[in-house]
């Protein structure tokens, strides 16, 4: 059986966890929206078209901030074409997604639903790839001044008599990515993001903005493109993006490499170092006093070689909300993205923002049917769990021993990947993923001293078929079970417990 220990130490800390560390992100794209959020007609739906069913498991996921309109979509979108009445608004044909396009649902819409979501914080993304600094001017004035002027009072006219106050901005979306509309390079889009900066800040100097990172570790531009951009808006910029998805890769004989998959987590936590890495030496470079942190604003699990990530194809094929990234996931897949939480606390000080991409249907942990029914995919539990207890609490240095388990893409990695969160009551909550394919792990968590605890609740997401999913036919296929295998020592110093192989466990210790 491998063994792993996790010492848990007061004096030692990593960083407050920031709230925004447990955001999503809503995408026009396939049904993330349209029959997602929003379905007139459901039987659910408000007033508004929201779906009522989703407003519930959404508050129970306890997602934050909210990125939208995109992703690939924001650049070659029209702003205006989702405000003013709804029977005005064109129908326009979506480039990033090979679909149409109604704006049936836009800015208005999107803040509505997120007062009724719970008051969650809106991250919007300007278009850099089709438009520029005049067009991102002009939504800042729209969206966030008061009155007085053209623009301010087109959005009161349209409804929203109180600005949306909007204090998170992304600067464009993935301008390093080939397949971007208005691709551009590191020097173009360093320069056109300095000038879109600058210009925000003449109208308001305290948003928060965030620029475009590389689209993933493995970009060939990585690194290279990081320090162009930022030397060029460092100190403009409040956050450099990253992004990443992860999934099994295939080998030859057409099986799929899960060891590494279930260390994904290895690569995440090397991608944030190398990025920190590159912001402390621009900083250093300029001689400047001011902080960037990294807004981890697209990761998830993705199987983006599969068939059901194809967008539609042909000169006359340009569906509404077509079925697109409907990724199903399994037990192996909630592992991993749990893995991939307990790295975004473990760099709580270089991370101070998050966006699971995405929050409805499109590699989403909440699924819908339209005028159907609407539920929790396995990767919503390790969310739901994970932002319940560490939302506003602080990540304690983990100082952790594991034995390693073999993997073909990251060499020999730690069998257990673990943290430990101090959250806002004074309680405590352990966090722990075992990545073995076939070895349980008894692992030992050492308490802080005097911390003698009274009662702890431990749950674990496992099953034998590492492959079992959440279905239309059986939504509760796998949940959350009691780990009754928890044992505190008589001193109350310790607590061990046994982790199944493929397994995510939270203990939550008063």
């Amino acid at each position: 059986m491998t063994q792993a220990r996790l010492v848990v130490d007061d004096d030692f800390i990593v960083a407050a966890v920031n709230d925004r560390l447990f955001g999503s992100f809503v995408e026009h794209l396939g049904r993330c929206v349209y029959t997602g959020v929003y379905e007139p007609g459901h039987p659910t739906a408000d007033e508004h078209g929201f779906r009522g069913d989703v407003l519930d498991l959404v508050r129970e996921l306890g997602a934050t901030t909210i990125r939208y309109p995109g992703g690939n979509f924001v650049s070659g979108y029209r702003w205006e074409d989702g405000v003013g009445p709804k029977e005005d608004r064109p129908r326009r044909l979506d480039l990033a997604w090979h679909s149409t396009e109604t704006n049936e649902f836009g800015l208005h819409e999107m803040a509505d639903w997120m007062d009724k979501a719970g008051g969650n914080e809106l991250m919007e993304a300007v278009n850099l790839g089709s438009r520029g600094l005049e067009n991102a001017l002009d939504l800042l004035e729209y969206a966030n001044v008061p009155s007085g002027t053209e623009l301010s009072e087109r959005r009161r006219a349209n409804g929203a008599d109180k600005p949306f106050n909007i204090r998170m901005w992304c600067l464009g979306n993935e301008m390093d990515g080939p397949w971007q509309l208005g691709h551009k390079t590191a020097e173009d889009y360093g320069t056109l993001a300095a000038s879109v900066a600058a210009g925000m800040r003449q109208i308001d100097p305290d948003l928060e903005l965030v620029v475009c990172g590389s689209s993933s570790h493995g970009m060939p531009t990585f690194g290279a493109w990081e320090r162009t951009v930022l030397e060029k808006t460092y100190n403009n910029v409040d956050f450099i993006s990253c992004h990443a998805y992860y999934a099994p890769a295939r080998r030859e004989d057409g099986s799929r490499d899960m060891a590494s998959f279930l260390a994904s987590g290895v690569d995440m936590d090397g991608f944030i170092k190398d990025v920190a890495a590159v912001i402390d030496s621009v900083k250093a470079s300029l001689k400047s006093k001011h902080d960037v942190y990294i807004s981890f604003d697209e990761w998830n699990v993705w199987y983006q070689q599969d068939e059901p990530s194809k967008t539609p194809e042909g000169i006359d094929n340009w569906p509404v909300a077509p079925r697109l990234l409907e990724d199903i996931y399994s037990v192996a897949d909630a592992v991993v993205f749990g893995d991939l939480m307990i790295t975004l606390l473990k760099n709580a000080d270089r991370v101070h923002a998050a966006s699971l991409a995405q929050l409805v249907n499109v590699i989403a942990p909440i699924m819908t049917e339209p005028n159907g029914p609407a539920w929790r995919q396995t990767t919503f539990y390790p969310f739901a769990q994970t932002a319940r207890l560490a939302k506003g609490g602080t990540v304690l240095e983990p100082k952790q021993d594991s034995d390693q388990t073999a993997t073909a893409k990251y060499g020999d990695v730690d069998a257990v990947n673990s943290v430990a969160v101090r959250c806002t009551d004074g309680s405590l909550a352990v966090f722990a993923v075992n990545r073995s394919l076939d070895e349980a792990a008894t692992f030992e968590v050492r308490l802080p001293e005097g911390f003698a605890p009274q009662s702890c609740s431990t749950q674990t997401l496992h099953d034998d078929d590492i492959f079992a999913a959440n279905t239309l036919e059986q939504q509760n296929r796998v949940t959350l079970h009691e780990n009754d295998s928890i044992a505190i020592d008589a001193d109350g110093n310790a607590a061990t417990i046994s982790l199944p192989p493929v397994s995510w466990t939270v203990m939550h210790l008063r």
